[in-house]
């Protein structure tokens, strides 16, 4: 069994809930194959650099998923097929990262991009909050 992280990119005119749907099916295929599903992120509704048949956004999923190669190869046909999926990329990884995807990670960057100034100082002095009293007053 390896592990993969498996992104794949739904039309902008679904549902969040027909998404989930999607990736729970996608699931299903895997654990039926023997794999796990260690984890299956949502990453929202996003802007595409490019149009894709047509879409302008599309929603994102990632899955990290623990199986055989052919359990992957199986999910990859049945997005293929699949007239909801517009891309997908499937990679190998050593190991599953922890915390939230690089997607979001992404998304709160430019989110505090294009914020207004005052609302960035106040994200960032909420950040420095997890520091001790004495740290704050030296």
């Amino acid at each position: 069994m390896n592990n993969y992280e498996i992104v794949f990119i739904a039309r902008q005119d679904l549902a969040p809930a027909q998404v989930e749907t999607l990736a729970e099916k996608f699931s299903g295929i895997i654990k039926d194959q023997g794999g796990q599903i260690v984890r299956n992120e949502y990453c929202g509704l996003r802007t595409l650099a490019y149009l894709i048949k047509k879409n302008r956004r599309g929603h994102y999923v990632v899955l990290n998923a623990t199986a055989s190669a052919a359990a992957v190869k199986e999910v990859e046909r049945v997005m293929r097929i699949n007239e909801d999926i517009l891309r997908f990329q499937t990679i190998a990884v050593e190991e599953h990262e922890k915390g939230p995807s690089a997607i979001l990670k992404a998304s709160r960057y430019q989110r505090d991009d294009y914020a207004p100034s005052h609302e960035r100082e106040g994200r960032d002095a909420e950040e420095s909050d997890s520091g001790t009293e004495e740290e704050l007053e030296s």
